[in-house]
C-alpha cells in the first residue's frame, strides 16, 4: 500500500518533471532534461554557542531539529579551541542534519507552504544568499515557525541556517529560477522613490 509520505514525494517530483523541467528547458535552452538543475540535498545547521558550557542545550537543539526534519540530527563539535569564546577543542557547538530524496522533499514542501508563511511580518527571503556554484543559503531566526514545535514548551529561541544544494546549476540565475518555480518566496526588489528634486518640473505657461 502506498504511504502518504510516498505520495507527497511523487507529487512534488511529478511537479518538477512535468512543470518545472519544461519551463527551465525553454528559458535556458537545455538540450535534454538531465541538464536541468535539481535540488540534490538540504542541509540544516543549528549553531549553539552556549553548548560548550552545557551539553543539555545542544542535546535539546538536536532533538528539536530531529523533530522538525524527521531525521536524526548529529551534534557538531569544535575542530579547534577558541579562547575568546571559552570553547575547547571537540566541545559541542551545535547540530546538523542533511536531507536527501523523499525526506528532503517532505521538508522542502513544509518549509515553503507552512513554516515560512508563519514568520512574523514575513516579507520574503532575500535573494542574496547564492554562492558561486548556485547553492542557496538563508537563516531562520526561530524554530517555532515549524508546526512540530510547541512555542509554550521551548526553553530558548533557536535559529538555524538552511543550505539548499543545487546540482547542474551553471549560474545564480538558473538556481534562482528553479527555486522560484518550486515556490520559494523571494523578496521582490523595492525601487527607491524618486526624490522631489529629481522629479520633472511643471511646464510654465
Amino acid at each position: 500500500m502506498t504511504t502518504t509520505k510516498a505520495v507527497k514525494m511523487a507529487t512534488l517530483q511529478e511537479f518538477y518533471q512535468k512543470q518545472i523541467v519544461p519551463q527551465m528547458m525553454k528559458k535556458f535552452g537545455y538540450k535534454n532534461a538531465l541538464q536541468v538543475p535539481r535540488i540534490e540535498k538540504i542541509v540544516l545547521n543549528m549553531g549553539v554557542g552556549k553548548g560548550a558550557e552545557d551539553i543539555k542545550i545542544v542535546e535539546t537543539a538536536a532533538n528539536e531539529l530531529t523533530t522538525i526534519t524527521g531525521q536524526r540530527a548529529v551534534i557538531t563539535r569544535a575542530k579547534k579551541a577558541i579562547s575568546n569564546f571559552k570553547i575547547r577543542e571537540n566541545s559541542p557547538v551545535g547540530c546538523r542534519v542533511t536531507l536527501r530524496r523523499r525526506i528532503m522533499y517532505e521538508f522542502f514542501e513544509k518549509l515553503v507552504r507552512v513554516a515560512l508563511p508563519r514568520v512574523h511580518d514575513f516579507r520574503g527571503i532575500s535573494p542574496r544568499g547564492f554562492d558561486g556554484s548556485g547553492n542557496f543559503s538563508f537563516g531562520i531566526q526561530e524554530q517555532n515557525i515549524f508546526p512540530e514545535i510547541d512555542s509554550d514548551k521551548i526553553a530558548r529561541s533557536q535559529g538555524m541556517d538552511v543550505t539548499i544544494v543545487i546540482k547542474n546549476s551553471r549560474s545564480r540565475d538558473e538556481s534562482y529560477e528553479l527555486l522560484t518555480l518550486f515556490g520559494i518566496p523571494f523578496r521582490l526588489k523595492i525601487e527607491k522613490p524618486v526624490q522631489p528634486s529629481k522629479m520633472a518640473q511643471p511646464v510654465q505657461a
